[in-house]
């Protein structure tokens, strides 16, 4: 049977489905709509990454990764 480190091998992480609420299908932004979310809401640790967007592959478990589309709505969001 593998060995499976929460945060690490697997998705998620402590508080991953609030943010995942609040932010998909949503665009990042400056203030809050019905269609945005704003910007400076999101936790000190994050990211924005955008296709093709190179990135570190260093794990940090606090970090959120917020991936957006080529239209920048979020699509995934994920710790690490």
């Amino acid at each position: 049977m593998p060995l499976v480190v929460p945060g690490i091998q697997s998705e998620g992480g402590k508080g991953i489905d609030e943010w995942t609420t609040k932010l998909m299908g949503k665009k990042l932004g400056d203030s809050h709509d019905e269609v945005t979310f704003a910007k400076k809401d999101l936790p000190s640790e994050h990211r924005v990454l955008k296709p093709d967007s190179m990135s570190t592959m260093d794990h940090k478990p606090d970090r959120l990764n917020v991936h957006v589309g080529e239209d920048g709505t979020v699509q995934k969001v994920r710790y690490g």
